[in-house]
């Protein structure tokens, strides 16, 4: 592993054997909670749950974030590949689906010896921000099978002013468009097995820019992707400077966004209820 740390777009050349990167990570890999996750998408959840690992640290860092505490590296036990793997084995056991890396990448090395450790017989997902460099997608599609990326900002001005990136769209654009060419769709007993599913959750004020992303998958969906359209939206995280996400999303603003994908005769997609914004999808921590 290189001592200077490239792993995601932000490319911050850390040393973080000895210092942080701009995930708020070193090295040493930490999760704050492990379980069957039934609050994802009913084919990556099904029936059982999703065995989902939540990662610490992040590389984005969105003001509005659920997972706060872990974004912002306030939580989280410290545990090695060994006891990675044992997890991975733990969940396939009681269960799960899959297994769900939620917000990995920062800690690729690391989660690649666990696979090599031990490999389920389930599919696993990579859950991400969808802020990826295609060098780090290339060494983790070995062991994935599914992408469960979020397409968070078709605006530079938004993503500046929620993440301090300004090329956000620029990058996960392509990240997801080498996601969807590796993995096409493919469904067992209602399930997805292989594939890609683009999470985009709409945002107040932020119809204009979702109206965007949902032309964009409209035009760019290859092999059987999936488009999944979040209104959970939830005044949270560190937003006292942001006025306008002191509150859910109007009916006005969903509408909108909804008409947009029947216009654009979108077939692949799912579409969260409005009523769905309630703090009941935040997990309580582990650790």
């Amino acid at each position: 592993m290189s001592n200077i740390c490239q792993l995601c777009p932000n490319s911050c050349k850390v040393n973080r054997e000895f210092s942080r990167g701009r995930c708020g990570e070193k090295n040493i890999m930490r999760i704050a909670k492990y379980y069957l996750h039934p609050f994802e998408e009913p084919f990556i959840s099904g029936t059982n749950g999703s065995g989902t690992v939540f990662f610490s640290g992040c590389a984005l860092k969105c003001v509005f974030c659920q997972n706060y505490e872990l974004s912002r590296s306030s939580r989280g036990k410290e545990i090695t590949p060994e006891e990675l793997a044992s997890i991975f084995k733990e969940l396939e056991d009681r269960g799960a689906h899959n297994i769900n890396l939620v917000n990995p990448t920062h800690f690729l090395e690391q989660i690649s010896k666990a696979f090599e450790i031990y490999k389920p017989n389930i599919p696993v997902v990579y859950n991400t921000h969808g802020y990826e460099s295609i060098e780090s997608l290339e060494k983790a599609n070995s062991f994935v099978d599914v992408y469960l990326p979020d397409l968070k900002f078709y605006s530079s001005l938004l993503s500046k002013r929620y993440t301090k990136i300004e090329n956000y769209f620029e990058v996960a654009e392509k990240a997801i468009k080498f996601m969807m060419e590796s993995k096409p769709t493919v469904f067992a007993n209602g399930l997805m097995k292989s594939g890609v599913c683009v999470r985009h959750l709409i945002l107040p004020l932020g119809a204009k820019d979702s109206v965007e992303i949902v032309k964009w998958f409209s035009k760019n969906a290859k092999n059987g992707a999936y488009l999944s359209l979040m209104s959970q939206y939830t005044p949270f995280g560190e937003i006292n400077d942001y006025p306008e996400l002191k509150r859910p999303i109007t009916k006005g603003e969903y509408d909108r966004v909804v008409s947009t994908l029947f216009d654009e005769k979108i077939e692949n997609c799912l579409i969260q209820e409005r009523e769905s914004a309630t703090t009941k999808f935040i997990p309580k921590w582990d650790f």
